[in-house]
């Protein structure tokens, strides 16, 4: 399963719930870069810039799609890829879209000071990203979660329902 959504919407933190609940792994994309690239994404994007962590990303990618059956957090801009977007749609593994109110995810992120992306102004990037990427995720997702006002534990358990409702359906 593919969490997927802006910074802030709690795919890493509901990732790691919702795995342990249906006893898989988890893992998160960008500790998957930070491991084969030996050091941070913040880094990265600070050394040779967002084209070069994106490549990075799409090769990890690829290789979690083939390798890894669990929980898998993707970054907010993991989709922008077109080859990453269509291995992902292609390889039939459901994919989760978390969503939550600009405000909620502004008040997430805070400072954004370990978010590249949000540098600056974290609410007016947060606005670009969403307006920039509501497209892409709309196609990508198969399920689609509103997180405001819940916890990771309760979204992670509205996650498992929807998903066991779903498989009771085509089975």
């Amino acid at each position: 399963m593919i969490l997927i959504g802006l910074p802030g919407s709690g795919k890493s933190t509901t990732g790691r719930r919702l795995a342990a609940m249906l006893q898989v792994a988890f893992a998160d994309s960008d500790e998957l870069i930070e491991h084969d690239a030996g050091r941070s994404v913040r880094q990265i994007f600070a050394d040779e810039g967002e084209p070069a962590f994106r490549a990075l990303e799409a090769d990890t990618l690829a290789a979690a799609l083939r390798d890894f059956d669990g929980v898998l957090a993707l970054g907010g801009g993991a989709l922008d890829d077109d080859t990453t977007r269509e291995r992902i749609i292609a390889s039939g593994v459901p994919v989760v879209r978390l969503e939550a109110t600009l405000g909620v995810l502004a008040a997430r992120v805070g400072d954004a000071k370990t978010r590249p992306l949000l540098a600056g102004d974290p609410s007016a990037r947060l606005a670009e990203l969403a307006d920039r990427r509501e497209a892409t995720y709309a196609a990508a997702a198969t399920l689609t979660v509103q997180t405001d006002g819940r916890t990771p534990g309760q979204v992670a358990s509205v996650i498992a329902a929807k998903l066991l409702e779903k498989e009771k359906i085509t089975s």
